[in-house]
């Protein structure tokens, strides 16, 4: 944390700062279904309203392709917004220019305000520099506090950081401390348990964590690539049979670097992934042909919980079956159960982030239990690819 500046570093008293939050939140029937990502902004917000600066929060949602998009405006966050900071927002319909304008100029010391929806204006994914300086005219400072964006080059998180004086906030300081924590200073052995459907977007994931985990454990459709490249039938398994070389240069490399990589020995399978079709246990070498793997077995589930009590630190990403299905969601579920015990009893660090991750462990019952869930998605999965992200590199000290 040392290389970015910090709200400690910030002189904000009496000023105005632009706080760039990420409120994409899920929406039912227009209303939020989900306010983590508030209650992670709620301490950065506080704060600033506690040494009286007038608050100016933007944010994204949805992607309306730089125009207005009615459906997507940031107005049905209001309410919940105010409740989770335990203090009105008032509204402005732009985030930028007149009506933007009047709206920060009515602010008093710790009032806050919320912009509309910064996509709504092409200059903002364009990282466009105009587009930028109409947002630093309104404010006299800026605090990113949108970890989950900071993959993302785009105006509100990249260009404006160079036009005003710039810091990180609680909630941006805390992700990028746990996953620097995670990675750069385990308590080992450290394990990465990774799942999802496809591989092909995780290769580069995969084979930065081979370098860097002792516990490598793969589920979900990319284990059916894995065991595919390793001469293993998967049925009619979603498998990307074009990867098999890269994975193969992957499991090599992991060999090299004493990286275990933990595949299933057993799997759920079923004709078709649907609710209530019939289903089986089957080992791994027995997949019938005319079947799909739907889930990891239960000889896996409990392989892999009982290698996790061997290690001091794990870091997840992706669900190890099709969990929105019962019963293909066992898997997930047991192994999600198994890692949150181990957390209360003070024995594994469990560090988990992206969206069907945190979907999951919610299914499960366990978002509470791990030591750090993550409200980052692209983020997430670039950080732990080794990649820099423009938010951070915005925010490093000259």
């Amino acid at each position: 944390m040392d290389a970015i500046t910090t709200l400690d570093d910030l002189e904000c008293t009496g000023r105005r700062v632009l706080v760039r939050a990420d409120l994409n939140l899920p929406m039912i029937g227009g209303r939020v279904s989900d306010a983590l990502r508030i209650e992670r902004l709620a301490p950065t917000v506080g704060e600033l309203c506690d040494r009286r600066a007038r608050v100016i929060v933007i944010s994204h949602l949805g992607r309306p392709g730089g125009k207005a998009v009615p459906a997507l405006s940031l107005r049905p966050v209001i309410g919940p917004l105010a409740a989770g900071l335990g203090r009105p927002v008032a509204f402005a319909g732009d985030c930028v220019g007149p009506e933007a304008e009047r709206a920060v100029a009515a602010l008093g010391g710790g009032e806050v305000v919320l912009l509309e929806n910064l996509r709504f204006h092409p200059g903002e994914a364009a990282d466009d520099a105009e587009f930028a300086r109409a947002l630093a005219t309104l404010a006299d400072a800026y605090v990113n506090d949108a970890f989950s964006c900071a993959h993302r080059a785009h105006a509100s998180i990249h260009a404006i950081a160079r036009l005003l004086p710039s810091a990180a906030g609680r909630g941006f300081q805390a992700e990028l401390d746990r996953l620097e924590q995670v990675l750069e200073r385990p308590a080992r052995p450290l394990a990465a348990v990774v799942g999802g459907a496809k591989v092909a977007g995780k290769l580069a994931l995969l084979a930065n964590l081979s370098q860097k985990v002792d516990l490598l454990a793969i589920g979900g459709g990319m284990a059916n690539t894995f065991l595919h490249a390793l001469g293993v039938a998967v049925g009619r398994s979603l498998c990307e049979r074009e990867a098999a070389d890269t994975v193969r240069h992957i499991l090599d490399r992991a060999k090299r670097a004493e990286c275990d990589i933990v595949l299933p020995t057993d799997a759920v399978v079923a004709a078709a992934l649907a609710e209530g079709v019939e289903s089986a246990v089957v080992a791994i070498k027995a997949v019938p042909a005319d079947r799909l793997i739907v889930d990891v077995g239960p000889a896996t589930a409990e392989h892999l919980a009982r290698r996790l009590g061997q290690c001091r630190t794990c870091v997840w990403n992706g669900p190890l079956g099709a969990f929105e299905i019962p019963p293909f969601d066992a898997g997930t579920t047991a192994v999600a159960r198994a890692a949150a015990r181990l957390t209360r009893a003070g024995r594994l660090i469990t560090v988990a982030g992206g969206g069907d991750t945190v979907a999951a462990l919610r299914h499960a019952g366990v978002v509470e239990d791990f030591s750090y869930v993550s409200t980052a998605g692209g983020a997430f999965l670039e950080w732990l690819e080794g990649k820099e992200l423009p938010g951070i590199a915005a925010l490093k000290r000259a």
